[in-house]
C-alpha cells in the first residue's frame, strides 16, 4: 500500500483534508495518520514557509512515495478556485546585481546564465483543475506591484511553502503534486481577505485533494 506525505502549512489547511478522521502525534510538527483509498497517509502541518516546508519534507517525505501540499494562495490576476500545482518556482532565490535581481532555480549556483527556474510536478491525472505556476518565498504578498514582478515570471499564483516542497522533492528523487485553492488577490486587502476566505478556500483544496487520491 502507497505511502503518502500531504504537507500543510496551517491547521486549517492540515485539518480540512479528510476531517476528524485518523489518529495524532504531537510534537513540533503535528502528525495525523490514517489509511483510506488504499493509501497510508501522514498528514503533517509543517507551518508557514520555506524552511518549515522543506523540513517536514525532509524529515517524512524520503519514506514516502510521492509528496503532496494541500492548502492556499493568492492570485496573480487568477480566477478565484483551486488549481493544479504544474510548475513551482521560488521567487526570492537568486543574485542580485546593481539594479536588478537575477532569478535562478532554487538550489543551482546562482552565477552566470540563468536556465529555467521552475520545477515541475508529477502528470495531472486528470482532474479538469485549471493549471498554474505558483512562485514561493518567505514574504505574504500584499503589494499590487510586487504581484506584477511575480506575473513576469509567467507565474498565476504565490505563496510561502510549494516551490520549497518541489526542491524538497527533487533532492530526495521524489514525485510530487500540489493543489491550491485561492483566499486573496495579493494586494492592499489581502490580510483580510485571507482571513475571511481561509476555511472556504482550505477545504476547496482538501476535496480536490480527496479526488486526486480516487485516481492515483
Amino acid at each position: 500500500m502507497p505511502n503518502l506525505l500531504i504537507l500543510a502549512a496551517l491547521p486549517e489547511e492540515a485539518d480540512a483534508l479528510f476531517p476528524n478522521t485518523g489518529t495524532r502525534d504531537a510534537g513540533p510538527i503535528p502528525l495525523r495518520h490514517l489509511t483510506t483509498q488504499n493509501h497510508n497517509l501522514t498528514i503533517a502541518t509543517c507551518g508557514l514557509g520555506k524552511v518549515n516546508a522543506a523540513l517536514a519534507a525532509g524529515l517524512f517525505g524520503a519514506s514516502a512515495d510521492l509528496i503532496l501540499m494541500t492548502g492556499t494562495c493568492g492570485a496573480l490576476g487568477a480566477a478565484p478556485g483551486a488549481y493544479w500545482i504544474a510548475e513551482a518556482l521560488q521567487h526570492d532565490y537568486g543574485a542580485v546585481h546593481p539594479g536588478t535581481f537575477r532569478r535562478y532555480r532554487a538550489g543551482d549556483w546562482p552565477m552566470g546564465e540563468a536556465a529555467e527556474a521552475h520545477f515541475t510536478a508529477m502528470p495531472d491525472p486528470g482532474l479538469g483543475l485549471p493549471h498554474a505556476r505558483i512562485a514561493s518565498g518567505d514574504s505574504f504578498i500584499a503589494c499590487p506591484q510586487a504581484a506584477v514582478d511575480l506575473q513576469s515570471l509567467g507565474a498565476t499564483l504565490v505563496d510561502m511553502e510549494v516551490g520549497a516542497v518541489a526542491q524538497a522533492a527533487a533532492r530526495l528523487g521524489k514525485p510530487w503534486a500540489a493543489i491550491k485553492a485561492v483566499t486573496d488577490e495579493a494586494n492592499d486587502a489581502s490580510g483580510g481577505d485571507f482571513q475571511a476566505n481561509l476555511l472556504r478556500a482550505a477545504r476547496s483544496a482538501a476535496v480536490d485533494i480527496e479526488r486526486f487520491l480516487l485516481m492515483l
